[in-house]
């Protein structure tokens, strides 16, 4: 085996623990970004984002304290109550995961405007709690992986093997499930914000780096990218009937939606948004001017 396959099968081989630690300005801080997130989505017509964010947030929270708490009792935490501060940490990574995850596999126009919001948050908001929050108590949170990550890595295979199987059967290429991008997708959202945990002194505080590479490189390779393939399936579904206002939309099949995100352009107009209507004092600057019979130019005098 090279130096690198021994470093890799070290490294996934081993026991993860997922610690963090931060001051509980931090969670306060985060709440007001949360709210002002949801609002945004809300105002800007981002109505199937926002429900699809909230419900990754449960989602997360049935398995981080259903799961991993009351399940396999991996969790623990020092200085909070522990439900309360998972419910935070569920609804904060939920929303803001699954929001990326949306706006990307719908190929919104906006996406760099969320992205960037959300991606400088998750940069900004430790160092401004580790800046001011001295005087805040300090919360510890961290579990285990070592009983899970084998059925995660079990999830993630389903998923892929399942799309795999669904694009060999499809013969047009647009109506094929976009697999690399997916996994693209998966791998960047959680790798973004771990690496803000780690730059921000609040993932794996106290660890060697080796540890800290190690909860890195696991963590983004499964974790959100387990549920890349399902949570775009579900997407074209959803989005196969109604669009992204909550309006219903003439029904289309799986794949003619899959093949409708797969045509559709960044740059361009998304297919489930209507077109601005143009602007009356623009329209009528544009129009062409007429001439006025009584202002016509005299014909000319035939030759004599």
């Amino acid at each position: 085996m090279t130096v690198w396959e021994v470093c890799m099968t070290s490294l996934l081989a081993a026991q993860v623990v997922a610690r963090r630690v931060f001051s509980s300005l931090y969670i306060y801080l985060d709440i007001a970004f949360l709210v002002l997130l949801c609002a945004l989505l809300f105002f800007k017509k981002r109505h199937l984002t926002l429900l699809f964010g909230l419900a990754g947030g449960v989602l997360y929270m049935l398995v981080d304290y259903g799961i991993f708490h009351l399940l396999t009792g991996s969790r623990h935490i020092e200085g909070g109550s522990l439900f309360w501060v998972l419910l935070w940490m569920s609804m904060s990574y939920g929303i803001t995961n699954f929001v990326l995850l949306w706006v990307w596999m719908g190929k919104d126009r906006r996406a760099v405007e969320w992205t960037l919001l959300i991606f400088v948050w998750w940069i900004a908001a430790p160092l401004i709690a580790s800046s001011f929050g001295q005087t805040f108590p300090t919360v510890a949170i961290w579990r285990e992986t070592e009983g899970y990550h084998g059925y995660m890595a079990l999830v993630l295979l389903a998923g892929y093997l399942f799309g795999i199987l669904y694009d060999l059967m499809q013969k047009e290429r647009e109506k094929r499930l976009p697999l690399l991008r997916l996994f693209a997708l998966g791998v960047a959202v959680q790798l973004a914000w771990e690496l803000a945990l780690l730059i921000g002194g609040i993932r794996s505080d106290g660890f060697s780096w080796e540890q800290k590479l190690n909860t890195l490189v696991v963590n983004s390779l499964l974790e959100t990218n387990l549920g890349a393939v399902p949570i775009f399936c579900i997407y074209a579904l959803v989005t196969a009937r109604f669009s992204e206002s909550g309006a219903r939309r003439p029904a289309v099949a799986f794949s003619e939606r899959v093949k409708e995100i797969n045509l559709r352009s960044f740059r361009g107009m998304p297919l489930d948004e209507p077109a601005p209507a143009p602007d009356p004092a623009c329209s009528a600057a544009a129009a062409p001017v007429t001439v006025p019979a009584d202002d016509a130019a005299p014909a000319e005098r035939p030759p004599v």
